[in-house]
C-alpha cells in the first residue's frame, strides 16, 4: 500500500511504514541528520533532523515518524531551523575548537552542518569534558571522547552489523560518555578491532589509528580495489598520499561487503609498502643455466679466500626475472619431476587468499594435468 503526502510543497508518494526522512529522500529532498544512517536502526538521539507537520503538536523527528496518508510536511519551516542550530550550538558548547588539528577535518559531518547552518563558536562555554586523549593501548582504533556527540552510531554499527557488543553509553545527562564493555579496553571488551565504529563515527572522536597524522581527505586520492586476504571479494577506497597508502575506507556501494571490512582488510595493508616485500619473481641462477643445483657444501668465495667477496652471483643466488620466464622454469620443473618421479611425487597447496574460481582451476591443473590427487588448502592467512 502506498502513501501520498506533501513535502515542501511535492507531491510525494511512499510505502506505507516509511518514515519522513526516507520518503524525503527518495523524493530528492535533503534533511540533516548526525544520529542517522541507512545501515542502521533509527533512535531519534540528535533531533537535527526535526520537521513541522501540520496538526502535529510541535516538531517531529523526521527519522522516526512515519508518513501517513495526507500528511503535510515543512522540512524548513523558521521553528525547525531555529532548532537545528541551537542543537549544534549546543554540541559546541561541549566540543573542542581543534578543527584546524583534527584528522577529520573535511570529512566531518557536525563541521558540514555547522559551516551550513552558520553556527558561531559559543562565547560562555561553560562546564565542558575533559577526557583523556587516545587512552586506550588498541593499536587500530583511536579514541577521543571529547569529540564524541552521543549520536550511538559506533554503538549501532558493533551491535547490529558486527553483533559485537562492546560499545554502549555510561552515566546519564551531562556524564554520559562513550564505553566499551563495563569501561574497559576495547581488547578486553572482545573487540575484534575491524574498525566499523570508526567508519561510521560522523566526526573525529573515533578514527584509524595507523593513519594519524598521514593526510586528509583534501590531500589523498581514493583508489577503489579488491582486498587481497580473502576470496569474499570486499571492495574498499585506498586512501592514496604521495604514491603511498595511508589509509583503507570502506564504501557503502560495494557490491559485496558495503561499509563491512575485517580487521586485515582494514588495517592489513602495510604489507604494501614494506621493504622486503617481493614485486617480481626470483629464481635460483642455476635454473636459468639449465642445470642441477650445484652440490658445494653452500661455499662462498669468502668461504675459500677469506676478507675476499666475489661480485659475481653463485649458483645458488637468486636473481629477478619476469613473469614468463619464471612460469616457463616452473613448467619444465613440473614436466621433469612428473617423468622421473610420477605424478604423485608433486603436490598442490592452495590459498584462501585465493577465489573460488581460482582454487577449482588449481584443482583442476592437479588432477587432470598434473594427475596426482595430492592437493590440500591452508586456510590460515
Amino acid at each position: 500500500m502506498t502513501i501520498i503526502l506533501t513535502i515542501n510543497n511535492q507531491r510525494v508518494v511512499a510505502p506505507e511504514g516509511t518514515t519522513i526522512l526516507e520518503a524525503a529522500k527518495a523524493a530528492g529532498i535533503r534533511i540533516p541528520t548526525l544520529c542517522h544512517h541507512p545501515d542502521l536502526s533509527n533512535v531519534g538521539a540528535c533531533r537535527l533532523c526535526v520537521v513541522s507537520v501540520e496538526k502535529m503538536k510541535g516538531l517531529q523527528a523526521a527519522c522516526t515518524t512515519p508518513i501517513a496518508e495526507g500528511m503535510v510536511v515543512n522540512t524548513e519551516s523558521k521553528d525547525a531551523r531555529d532548532t537545528r542550530r541551537v542543537l549544534l550550538e549546543m554540541l559546541l558548547s561541549d566540543h573542542p575548537n581543534d578543527c584546524m588539528k583534527c584528522e577529520a577535518n573535511g570529512d566531518c559531518e557536525l563541521q558540514d552542518l555547522v559551516y551550513e547552518y552558520d553556527v558561531p563558536w559559543p562565547e560562555d562555554m561553560g562546564e565542558r569534558h575533559a577526557y583523556p586523549v587516545n587512552p586506550d593501548p588498541n593499536p587500530f582504533i583511536f579514541i577521543d571522547r571529547n569529540k564524541c556527540i552521543l549520536c550511538g552510531r559506533c554503538v549501532r554499527a558493533c551491535a547490529e552489523i558486527q553483533n559485537r557488543d562492546v560499545w554502549t553509553f555510561a552515566n546519564r545527562g551531562f556524564d554520559t560518555k562513550l564505553v566499551a564493555g563495563i569501561d574497559q579496553f576495547l581488547l578486553d571488551a572482545r573487540c575484534e578491532s575491524c574498525g566499523q565504529c570508526v567508519a561510521y563515527c560522523p566526526v573525529g572522536a573515533l578514527y584509524d589509528k595507523m593513519s594519524l597524522g598521514a593526510g586528509r581527505l583534501s590531500q589523498i586520492s581514493k583508489v577503489r580495489t579488491t582486498c587481497s586476504y580473502c576470496g569474499v571479494g570486499c571492495n574498499f577506497d585506498l586512501n592514496v598520499r604521495d604514491g603511498k597508502i595511508v589509509r583503507v575506507t570502506s564504501t557503502h556501494d560495494a557490491p559485496v561487503n558495503g561499509m563491512a571490512l575485517c580487521v586485515k582488510g582494514r588495517y592489513g595493508y602495510d604489507y604494501v609498502h614494506h621493504p622486503d616485500r617481493l614485486t617480481r619473481p626470483l629464481v635460483r641462477k642455476y635454473l636459468l643455466q639449465g642445470g642441477k643445483k650445484a652440490d658445494d657444501g653452500g661455499r662462498t668465495t669468502e668461504d675459500e679466500h677469506p676478507g675476499r667477496r666475489s661480485s659475481a652471483l653463485s649458483r645458488d643466488d637468486f636473481v629477478e626475472v619476469d613473469w614468463n620466464v619464471a612460469l616457463d622454469i616452473v613448467a619444465r620443473r613440473f614436466a621433469t619431476i612428473k617423468h622421473e618421479s610420477g605424478s604423485d611425487a608433486l603436490a598442490m597447496l592452495t590459498s584462501a587468499k585465493c577465489t573460488n574460481e581460482e582454487n577449482y582451476l588449481a584443482n583442476k591443473l592437479a588432477r587432470q594435468v598434473i594427475g596426482t590427487n595430492n592437493i590440500d588448502h591452508c586456510a590460515r592467512l
